[in-house]
């Protein structure tokens, strides 16, 4: 394809390999910034490069934060004795937006998979046992995709946890085995929480 401009067409090559936009989807956006050039694009350019520089990791939960603790981690009307337990960030923002869950979270920054050479070391699993420890956690609710890999590491995580009292529950599975919790709808993935069942090892 022909550009007019090869400032526009470096726009949509960024944009372009973002996850989820093509090169139509690209060039809307490219050309809806560039008629608002003294506003929009200003504007745009400016929270990118602050998120670039800026952006850090929650000391306590680990996603992302302004500073070291996030919003979340640091607002005093969430339950501190639950925890949420989250794959990743992404799946941590979907269930915010149902709106059903008040307490806190943790994130594992991925899954127990030892064909990828993922170990229970290069997750936030022993952080999350300290922090159980230190906080004095009643439950931990695994809101985590219904996968092999999911229900290992809810295994493991589980057999670190033998000997405390705390309750560790399942999300409902409304989410179909294998689905990814940030493409389940509000209400499906709201309901998978609020109707939350305690986890038995052979429940997997």
């Amino acid at each position: 394809m022909k550009y007019p401009s090869k400032l526009i067409e470096n726009v949509v090559e960024s944009f372009s390999g973002l996850p989820g936009i093509g090169k139509k989807s690209a060039m809307r956006i490219a050309l809806h910034l560039a008629g608002n050039p003294e506003i929009k694009s200003k504007k745009f350019a400016e929270s990118l490069l602050a998120m670039s520089e800026h952006l850090k990791t929650c000391n306590e939960c680990f996603s992302y934060s302004d500073s070291e603790l996030c919003n979340i981690c640091s607002n005093p009307h969430r339950d501190n004795f639950t925890l949420c337990i989250v794959e990743s960030i992404r799946d941590l923002m979907a269930i915010e937006e149902t709106q059903q869950y008040r307490g806190k979270y943790h994130v594992l920054n991925g899954l127990i998979s030892p064909v990828d050479g993922i170990g229970p070391d290069k997750l936030n699993i022993h952080s999350l046992v300290n922090r159980i420890n230190t906080h004095k956690i009643n439950e931990l609710i695994m809101a985590i995709r219904p996968c092999i890999e999911g229900d290992t590491t809810i295994f493991y995580i589980n057999r670190q946890l033998e000997n405390t009292s705390v309750k560790v529950s399942l999300i409902a599975r409304g989410i179909s085995f294998g689905s990814e919790l940030e493409f389940a709808d509000e209400f499906t993935l709201g309901r998978s929480i609020a109707e939350r069942v305690p986890y038995q090892q052979n429940s997997h």
